[in-house]
């Protein structure tokens, strides 16, 4: 779920970065009283996300407009596809058009990568899982972009798990020292995740009690070593160069969980255009 009032703080601030005292070209030629109908089109193939953001862009530019889904989050268009339109005062179609885009066009080019992931592992054990690596400020629609791409959110932030890293098993002086330090410090409904680079680490690690043990950079065969040794005792992560070449191999070595930077910090933008006065095309 979107945190709207979260929404509604970010949506006026990013209309003041791009509004600011007005919008210079659109009031001095567009007629007060201009009505119209805004199109909004696919001009690529993949998975829309973030329409409920463009519906809310739009009414807190203007409460007036009427925006009118075609789909839904989730669903896969194919290019001329009619995603939405969205109709009345057409100065404030016009004001608002760039910033829905923008959100419109980024939450759709995330959903459709992952949900390209998502195929590649289907039908293994493993689940795609994005990371922290998100643009700041976007981190909870860019999360909620992978959902919508079939996905699933690793931890939110740094408050909502432990993740023992290798600085962190360096500062604490080994993995058992680190782990033992974090379940004296948390409740005990928070979960444990150790980083582990060799199958040693993977030892320590689960003789520690980790809950999770990310395997960083291994290969895949040390993996499927990794997945043995384990048993079962922990979940088990994949991490470190995962791209829609190798993960499918990568879950195949029996991992649990694959956590894919990808998925938000190398995204290019959906295709997606506004035409106004026109009809699907």
């Amino acid at each position: 779920m979107l945190n709207t009032r979260e929404l509604q703080r970010k949506i006026e601030e990013w209309l003041q970065e791009d509004v600011g005292f007005g919008d210079v070209t659109t009031m001095s030629t567009i007629p007060a009283d201009e009505q119209g109908v805004g199109i909004l089109y696919a001009k690529e193939a993949g998975v829309i996300a973030g329409l409920p953001i463009a519906q809310q862009v739009f009414a807190t530019v203007d409460p007036s407009l009427i925006f009118s889904a075609s789909v839904e989050d989730g669903a896969r268009v194919e290019v001329g596809d009619q995603i939405a339109e969205v109709s009345g005062s057409v100065r404030s179609i016009l004001i608002g058009e760039r910033l829905a885009l923008n959100l419109l066009q980024r939450l759709s080019g995330i959903a459709t990568k992952t949900n390209e992931y998502v195929q590649a592992v289907a039908g293994t054990m493993a689940r795609v899982v994005d990371t922290r690596k998100t643009t700041p400020g976007l981190r909870f629609l860019e999360k909620y972009a992978v959902r919508v791409g079939g996905g699933h959110n690793h931890r939110f932030a740094l408050y909502d798990a432990v993740m023992i890293k290798d600085n962190h098993i360096k500062g604490a002086g080994g993995i058992a020292q680190a782990v033992a330090a974090a379940r004296a410090a948390i409740p005990h409904t928070m979960t444990v995740e150790v980083e582990a680079e060799t199958l040693e680490q993977v030892q320590e690690a689960l003789a520690a009690g980790a809950d999770t043990i990310m395997l960083d950079n291994m290969s895949n065969e040390q993996m499927r070593e990794a997945v043995q040794l384990i048993g079962g005792k922990a979940v088990v992560e994949a991490s470190g160069g995962v791209n829609l070449e190798t993960i499918r191999s990568i879950a195949e070595t029996g991992v649990d969980i694959i956590s894919v930077g990808a998925l938000t910090h190398s995204i290019n933008a959906f295709d997606i255009s506004l035409d106004l006065n026109t009809r699907k095309r």
